[in-house]
Order: structure tokens, then C-alpha cells, then sequence
């Protein structure tokens, strides 16, 4: 990377939270998260230079387009402010990030705010779900889906059934491993839940089936949520370390980053892989991408993973892809007990998508949050002791986009 770009902080949403019910709007969370945000890294409106929104299909669910108008009603020292919205499906919050990085790197601007935002609960489920198809082949994928994403998911457990073979018990462990973290996360939109053994097994009334393999446990949540992260350049985060007598060495910043897109179609995806290593090249090369660009020899270097678990058979992808084992050998870490907090290298010790909850434009800022805390030591009962290096993986449509940062502080 040509210039640093560091993490001030910032913070979320409870992803237990129903907007609609609370009956409060878009902007009304927009304007609490981005004020709250700066309240908790000591930022006022002045030293904002530029705004990023990750948000997905706000023109669904609330008829709300050019987001990045919120700020300057937020606050009239705003409405100079240049901003943008950024969408590439539920990969929203990693591609705004991606642009405000580019823009502090380019020397363009040295104060970013990065807002991912999505509402989803105020709508019923069947239409929520109608709405989030937007990201698969329109008028070609899931016609006649009840379901699109579980149902897309689904054919990717059944493509790694077909090339390896797969256990429905080991993506059972993926999702007791993320509702297990959730538990110690006050944000996390399930902490609260409670679940029994056999809520994960293949038992159809205690787990239901969603669509094909998938079943409820599987499932990402809908949620409602919103975070927000600051980032800056070197000089001006030196500056803000000094004016807090914050040693500037602590400060995180991005190591590296990938970011990789494939054909929106899902079967032209697995058709172009069917004789690669990987199920998604394309997601494995925006890993050592991100890799190569901080340095990195591969995940052996990694401390924490946050990665996107949309459905457990995401993960079970982002295991091998990520490097831990082997193409296809995802189960060998969930049976070795790699990836519980207690393992080498810990997945999702948030929650995830799972247990955290799924706001998809705010799902990338999201996790970048959660490297910032695990770095700074700031993740309360999921902080994973002597975390030094975090990666996070996000991906947007059937695998369409995939975007990668790794995060380090000296």
C-alpha cells in the first residue's frame, strides 16, 4: 500500500433493534450512528473531509436513493460535504470503504467517515427476501424461488457435496460456533437467544428446512443496523494520537486490502471453475491479493478472521479459500477445533452474520469495526487475547463480489 491508512474507531448499532417497530426512520439512525460515532473517537463535523454510504437496496425497502445527502441533513456545516453511496449487494459497506481508502491514499482527502447503513424488518419476510434477490440474475436466477439466497447458498453446499463430499455436521458446528460468540457481543442481534442440541440437527420441525440443504440454523439474519468507521491518513492521524496523547504506533491501520468480481450469474461462476482448485477462484485470489499487498505470507499470519456467513456453507467456503486447510478440507478445522475462539486462527468471534445479525450495506464497515476492537483490545468477552493482524472477507451476491482487508497495527 503507497500511503497508510489508518482506523480511528467507530461504532454500531444493537442489531437487535427493529426500526419500524421503534418507529424511527432511515435518517434518524443515519444522523444517532454518525453523532455517536463521533462522540466515541472525539470528532467533530469539521474534521470530516469526505463521506462514504454503503447501503444496498434502501431504494426497496424505504424508497430512499443518494444516501450520501443524509449527512449534509445531519447537520448544515455538513451540506458541503462530497459523499457518495456505494452498493455491490451485501460486499456495500467493504466497496465504500474500498473508495474512501483510494480517496486518502490519492492524497484527495485525510479524514474519511465510512456509514453503512440498511433497514430490512419493515417489511414481511417473503417480500424482504424478494427485494435482496435484486442481486442475482434478474429475470434469469431464482424464478419461481421463494427463497433466493438460502436456495443459491444451498447450490453451493451442493457444489462442494459433488466435488468433496459434505456433512450437514459440520455446518451445524459453523453455526454453534457463531451463535456461541454472539452470546458475549451486546450488539449482536441473537446474544439472547436460546437454542437446544437439537435445533441443529436435521430434525425438520426443530430446524426447519428453508430451501434445499439449508436450513433455519443455517441462515443469516434480517436485520436492521448501522456502523460507522473514521479513517484517516498518516498525517492526520498522527495528529489526532498527539492531540489525545494516544501513542500513534497503537493506531490500526490497513495492511493490505483484494477486492475481486465474478459473473452476477451464479452457474457461469461454477461453470469457469470447474477444473480450478477453488470453488471461486476469484475469491481466493482477492485473499492473496490482500495478502501479497501487506506482506503477508498467508493466513498463518492471521490472528482473528471476521468473515461473511451468510449461510453456514459461506463460511464452510471462506475456510479452505482462506487458506486454513486445504481445498475442499473445510471440516478438518471444524473438527480440530480451529475456528472456535479457543482454536489458531478464531472466525467470526462477533457472531458473524449469524449471530450478529446481517444489515447488508453495513456488514463490511461492520466487520471492519470488529478488527479495530480486536486490535485495540476493545472487544469486551469476544476479544481474542495478543490479536495483532485481523483479516475480514465480505462477499456481495452468489460470491459476485469479494472484497478483502487485512488490518495491523506496529
Amino acid at each position: 500500500m503507497s500511503e497508510r491508512v489508518y482506523i480511528l474507531g467507530g461504532v454500531q448499532t444493537d442489531f437487535a433493534r427493529n426500526w419500524a417497530r421503534e418507529g424511527v426512520d432511515l435518517l434518524e439512525v443515519f444522523s444517532d450512528t454518525l453523532n455517536q460515532g463521533l462522540e466515541e473517537v472525539g470528532l467533530e463535523y469539521m474534521d470530516l473531509e469526505t463521506g462514504h454510504v454503503g447501503n444496498f437496496v434502501g431504494d426497496l425497502f424505504n424508497g430512499q436513493g443518494i444516501l450520501g445527502g443524509f449527512f449534509g441533513m445531519v447537520d448544515p456545516s455538513l451540506a458541503g460535504l462530497p459523499t457518495a453511496r456505494h452498493e455491490a449487494a451485501c460486499a456495500s459497506g467493504s466497496i465504500a470503504l474500498l473508495a474512501a481508502a483510494a480517496e486518502i491514499e490519492a492524497g484527495r482527502y485525510g479524514l474519511a467517515c465510512v456509514l453503512g447503513i440498511e433497514q430490512m424488518r419493515n417489511v414481511p419476510g417473503e417480500q424482504a427476501a424478494q427485494y435482496l434477490g435484486a442481486a442475482t440474475w434478474a429475470g434469469h436466477e431464482c424464478q419461481d424461488v421463494k427463497y433466493p439466497w438460502p436456495h443459491m447458498f444451498g447450490k453451493l453446499g451442493d457444489e462442494y457435496d459433488r466435488r468433496y463430499g459434505l456433512k450437514h455436521e459440520h455446518l451445524a458446528a459453523i453455526a454453534r460456533i457463531n451463535f456461541d460468540n454472539a452470546k458475549n457481543n451486546p450488539h449482536a442481534q441473537t446474544r439472547h437467544w436460546q437454542f437446544s442440541d437439537i435445533n441443529f440437527t436435521e430434525d425438520d420441525e426443530a430446524n426447519p428446512v428453508i430451501d434445499g440443504r439449508i436450513r433455519k440454523q443455517d441462515c443469516g439474519q434480517v436485520t436492521d443496523g448501522a456502523a460507522v468507521v473514521f479513517l484517516a491518513s498518516a498525517a492526520r492521524a498522527r495528529e489526532y494520537a498527539q492531540a489525545r496523547n494516544i501513542p500513534f504506533e497503537s493506531l490500526p491501520y490497513i495492511r493490505g486490502w483484494g477486492h475481486r468480481s465474478a459473473p452476477i450469474e451464479y452457474d457461469r461462476k461454477i461453470a469457469q471453475s470447474r477444473d480450478a482448485d477453488y470453488v471461486f477462484p476469484h475469491v481466493r485470489g482477492t485473499i492473496t491479493d490482500a495478502y501479497e499487498r501487506a506482506g503477508l505470507s498467508g493466513v498463518g499470519e492471521i490472528d482473528v478472521v471476521e468473515t461473511h456467513d451468510c449461510f453456514t456453507t459461506t463460511e464452510y467456503m471462506a475456510i479452505d479459500h482462506l487458506g486454513i486447510t486445504a481445498p475442499g478440507e473445510s471440516w478438518k478445522a471444524i473438527e480440530e477445533g480451529r475456528i472456535a475462539m479457543s482454536g489458531d486462527i478464531p472466525i467470526n468471534p462477533s457472531g458473524g452474520l449469524i449471530g450478529c445479525g446481517h444489515p447488508v450495506g453495513a456488514t463490511g464497515v461492520r466487520m471492519m469495526l470488529d478488527g479495530w476492537k480486536q486490535l485495540m483490545e476493545k472487544a469486551g468477552d469476544y476479544q481474542v487475547s495478543g490479536a495483532k493482524t485481523v483479516q475480514t472477507l465480505n462477499i456481495g451476491g452468489s460470491g459476485t463480489t469479494a472484497v478483502s482487508f487485512i488490518l495491523s497495527k506496529d
